[in-house]
């Protein structure tokens, strides 16, 4: 009787999975604001996408585009694209399966890229 019991406790905590958004839902989120937070090797970026596919940062640049329901990013050398999961104002990017860094949706370009 226990069993079905504690069934029942862990399905209540189960959380649903977040999935992928798809292109559009990435442009709609991305477009014309700023990203900041930091990527699996610790590395820290706040990054204004604008539109048009220029990315502006402090001291770099590069292009972004968006690939069926992946975004892409070029700073040269060469396009890597993520698929991307976005929580109200929260991005994760996930490269070849695994969560590879995460972020912060701030609207506009606050930074002045």
């Amino acid at each position: 009787m226990k069993l079905p019991m504690l069934a029942t406790v862990f399905a209540a905590f189960a959380l649903p999975a977040l999935a992928d958004a798809s292109g559009a839902d990435i442009t709609a989120a991305i477009e014309g604001n700023t990203v900041q937070g930091s990527m699996a090797s610790g590395d820290a970026y706040a990054e204004f996408y604008e539109a048009g596919g220029t990315i502006k940062a402090d001291g770099y640049g590069g292009t972004w585009s968006i690939e069926g329901d992946t975004m892409c990013f070029d700073y040269g050398e060469g396009a890597t694209c993520y698929g991307v999961r976005i929580d109200g104002d929260q991005v994760t990017w996930v490269l070849d399966g695994a969560d590879d860094g995460t972020g912060t949706i701030v609207a506009g370009n606050p930074n002045e890229f």
